[in-house]
């Protein structure tokens, strides 16, 4: 039986035939890809020829593709598309690959051959984005353990192979934990507050569900409204507690051990590699360099934006006592109080933005956005196989109407989909020796649905979610490099979050927003007095929002950065490390850990922090389009360059040639409203 998995895409682009697939391909095609990229790495260690950068460093470069193929269209389907088969099947395949990377990583001929190239690379003539390849190859390899005794090497296989199964696990536990839970509503007095979306929505979920009533889900689109909107307070906190129990509850979906034992294996790794803890590890390859870097960061952000949180909530307990007689407001209270405090202060809801902000149109605005910047377009095609209905796919061409890339597009919440929003790819990019591979790229979001009545109208988070996704799109479409490993967003993590919260910044500008937001049924043009209420209110609750990340990316560094050898109990640990930053009364049984799936699933271990340094990149590099003009496009240029720059050259470096200095943190506090414009 032949395995469409194995066999070149004869489909437009080479893209995946997800129609042909069948979950049984998987594991077959995974074990042949695996031998066949044993057998190329064979090749180059057996060449009785000497090391050169061709033959060893390039070699590399372009082994193991098919392997690459098949992985991003399995563990992408996987996040977006799995099933029950699909999850057993990552259980099974993912310590194979975890096997094979360290056959290849402590493979020490492998090894002797690169080092022989790495010694003489001053003599080599190599053009700038080759020497950053050897330079990166060499760091793979004497940072993933080349140089360690054979003992080590198999303690090493050892802890890898349990990390990749216990990641898996504690993702496939939140997905489980946040499909399993559903609030049933049958009284129509507990609907009460909730806009005419929500409603409909959950009377949506109901009826796929088949279940009487409403119907209130763990899923964003469904969660976040109730938790803005009901008035129903006791209902608000079963639905906080809920959440706040993901992962952490007496059944087989508890992630409390996961995170003990994930912890443990990071520490022990990095001790085995020569490392103090796991940060120092990581932290090595990024711009903050150190975790001494990042604490002292995190912390002085924190000195700045505590005192602004606490005035905030100082004002918003006081609206919720004087309007509702709340003696003491709780964190299920937060964002109801909060969005009736906006609406006072700026005459402003979300109810009122929402008609503007439809997804079509919001869609076509972030494209409209990167057409005035860069000169691309965007033409929605129906060629291209699809893995789910509701996936759109778009050719992007560039200023000279050259192919650029794919894009797919998946909006909506699914069963088999986990939450939040991520960009990812099925091909990057590549120009080896004159053959030309244009990226394959994804955005993956979980937006409102439309229903019968309505089309799917975003929040202006889920409008700032959209564009921050497609700036990391735009990151992987724009590549103008050789190697795959140096395209698009293979940077350093501290620097990926640049283009995506770059992006944001256009959702508040007048010119931007004209492109896009248009009222669903008038078609009438966002009022110039909501786009000044939109600007207004961008800094509202902003200290809290600073201090609830500032919050996540220490906790992420307690994890990381100390000497953790066993942690008893996870409960007074997590506590403990967020003392600095509480603002509400603590909740008994509420746990963030067991669900933060950023750093135990996603690869932010000790990089959380990133969100708020490229903070400061991005409110500064925005800093320079407004004084040029937004669109202007020498300043674009220079934006452009270092987009498709990729990871050829030290961030830092990438940045000041396109900012004229190092960046400052100023244009950030301005903007957050945390110092005196």
């Amino acid at each position: 039986m032949s395995n469409p998995l194995l066999e070149k895409f004869e489909t437009p682009f080479e893209s995946a035939p997800f129609s042909k697939i069948k979950n049984e391909d998987y594991k077959p095609a995974f074990i042949a890809a695996i031998k066949e990229a044993k057998d190329e790495v064979d090749a180059i260690t057996s060449n009785p020829e000497a090391p050169t950068f061709e033959n060893t460093i390039e070699a590399m470069e372009l082994s193991g593709e098919k392997l690459g193929r098949i992985s991003a269209i399995f563990f992408n389907l996987n996040s977006a598309e799995t099933n029950d088969e699909m999850q057993q099947i990552a259980q099974e395949v993912s310590p194979l690959l975890s096997e094979f990377g360290n056959d290849v990583r402590l493979n020490q001929a492998l090894f002797e051959r690169i080092k022989k190239v790495y010694n003489q690379k001053e003599q080599l003539n190599l053009t700038a984005e080759q020497a950053y390849l050897l330079d990166k190859k060499y760091k793979g390899f004497s940072r993933n353990g080349a140089n360690l005794n054979d003992e080590e090497k198999s303690k090493l296989r050892e802890i890898d192979k349990q990390l990749s199964m216990l990641s898996l696990q504690f993702g496939q536990n939140v997905l489980a934990e946040t499909n399993n839970y559903q609030l049933i509503i049958t009284d129509e007095n507990d609907l009460k507050g909730l806009p005419s979306y929500a409603i409909e929505q959950a009377k949506t979920d109901a009826e796929q569900k088949n279940s009487e009533g409403w119907v209130i889900t763990l899923q964003a689109p469904s969660y976040i409204p109730f938790m803005q909107y009901a008035e129903n307070r006791g209902l608000r906190e079963k639905l906080f507690k809920a959440n706040g129990v993901k992962a952490f509850q007496e059944n087989e979906f508890n992630n409390e051990e996961n995170v003990k034992q994930i912890v443990k294996l990071r520490h022990e790794r990095a001790q085995i590699l020569g490392y103090k803890t796991h940060a120092d590890y990581v932290l090595e390859e990024r711009m903050a360099k150190t975790p001494e870097t990042v604490l002292d960061f995190l912390n002085d952000l924190l000195v700045k934006a505590k005192p602004f949180a606490e005035k905030e909530i100082k004002e918003l307990s006081d609206f919720a006592q004087e309007i509702d007689g709340i003696d003491t407001l709780q964190r299920w209270d937060h964002a109801y109080y909060a969005e009736k405090l906006k609406q006072k202060k700026f005459n402003l809801s979300e109810e009122e933005l929402k008609p503007y902000f439809q997804l079509e149109n919001v869609t076509q605005g972030a494209f409209d956005v990167a057409t005035k910047l860069y000169g691309i377009t965007f033409k929605e095609i129906n060629t291209i196989d699809k893995y789910n209905d509701e996936v759109i796919t778009y050719e992007v061409l560039d200023k000279d109407e050259n192919f650029l890339s794919l894009l797919y597009a998946d909006f909506f919440p699914r069963a088999g989909k986990r939450p939040g929003a991520w960009m990812t790819s099925f091909r990057e990019a590549s120009n080896v020796n004159g053959v030309t591979k244009r990226p394959h790229i994804s955005i993956v979001c979980n937006f409102t649905k439309p229903t019968k009545d309505t089309p799917s109208l975003l929040t202006f988070q889920e409008v700032t979610t959209l564009f921050h996704e497609f700036g990391h799109a735009l990151h992987g479409m724009l590549p103008n490099t050789v190697y795959e490993s140096l395209a698009g967003t293979n940077v350093y993590w501290d620097f990926v979050e640049l283009p995506s919260q770059f992006y944001e910044n256009f959702c508040y500008e007048p010119e931007a927003l004209k492109l896009f937001a248009k009222h669903y049924k008038t078609g009438e043009i966002i009022p110039q007095e909501l786009i000044e209420k939109v600007k207004e209110s961008s800094s509202y609750m902003e200290g809290y929002q600073t201090v609830r990340q500032l919050s996540l990316g220490l906790l992420d560094m307690a994890y990381h950065a100390n000497n953790l050898k066993e942690i008893d109990n996870l409960q007074a640990f997590e506590k403990e490390s967020f003392k600095a930053t509480e603002l509400y009364p603590e909740v008994e049984n509420n746990m963030t850990s067991t669900s933060f799936s950023h750093i135990f699933q996603g690869g932010y271990s000790s990089g959380y922090y990133s969100y708020k340094w490229a903070e400061v990149l991005d409110a500064d590099a925005f800093e320079f389009f407004k004084e040029t003009g937004i669109f202007n496009p020498e300043t674009a240029q220079k934006f452009h360059k270092l987009l498709s720059s990729g990871g050829t050259v030290e961030p830092m470096e990438l940045y000041e040639n396109f900012r004229g200095h190092k960046p400052t943190p100023d244009a950030l506090l301005k903007r957050a409203g945390l110092v005196k414009a």
